[in-house]
């Protein structure tokens, strides 16, 4: 198997359609169809990626979202029947990583499931500093002054990348595509929201970033303006 997904979806024919593919790509699949019951449903199933409907009874999906993420970094992509701003935006603020509208192609969901479970065999030792912090590529760990700051693997890739080439300013497209994924014009609010989560957690101010710094009109860079 390649990988554990729970959905959580209360459309039964979509749900068995998800099982169908995700099945059919070596994934093992559970579900759920009750927000009231998926913060259990998370827990009992233990899985290393979350499909998550925004509009489902007991509980929304931006609920979902936070409770999950309160206790676990796992990836979560959101599916949305909407293309409303407030909902997408929410969505990410809530802690997903990604989203996908409805109706999409399963093809598409694949990719973005795989992107988000990607993962390097073993990576070479690396270590990278910016600012204050200390970034342990193969250990997956960010530390100020000793203390290691929780990063979601996705928060974690996003400081990576521009940790790595400090000197470069990074648009947000450039961004998409090589820590999202994407191979192709997409949201760049993905870019911005996570920027905002990751400055919350690793900047001392995140009003006046040091770590992750805006240039305005072209994107975002690593380190001092």
């Amino acid at each position: 198997m390649r990988g554990r997904v729970l959905v959580v979806d209360d459309d039964t024919a979509l749900a068995e359609m998800l099982g169908i593919v995700l099945r059919g790509e070596g994934f093992d699949t559970s579900f759920c169809a009750d927000g009231a019951q998926a913060l259990e449903a998370f827990r009992s199933s233990r899985p290393d990626l979350v499909l998550l409907d925004v509009m489902l009874p007991g509980k929304d999906g931006i609920e979902v979202c936070r409770q999950i993420r309160a206790e676990s970094g796992i990836p979560i992509v959101m599916l949305t029947a909407k293309t409303d701003t407030v909902d997408v935006v929410l969505g990410l603020e809530s802690g997903a990583d990604d989203y996908v509208v409805k109706p999409f192609k399963p093809k598409e969901l694949v990719a973005r499931v795989r992107a988000r479970l990607r993962r390097q065999d073993e990576p070479a030792p690396e270590a990278l500093e910016v600012g204050d912090l200390t970034i342990d590529v193969a250990g997956h760990s960010v530390r100020r002054d000793g203390q290691v700051i929780p990063l979601t693997p996705l928060e974690f890739d996003l400081l990576v990348a521009l940790a790595r080439k400090p000197w470069q300013v990074f648009t947000r497209e450039v961004l998409l595509e090589q820590v999202w994924g994407y191979r192709h014009a997409a949201d760049t609010r993905l870019v911005n929201v996570h920027v905002q989560r990751l400055r919350s957690k690793v900047e001392r101010d995140p009003e006046r970033p040091e770590i992750v710094v805006t240039v305005r009109g072209v994107g975002y860079k690593a380190g001092p303006a």
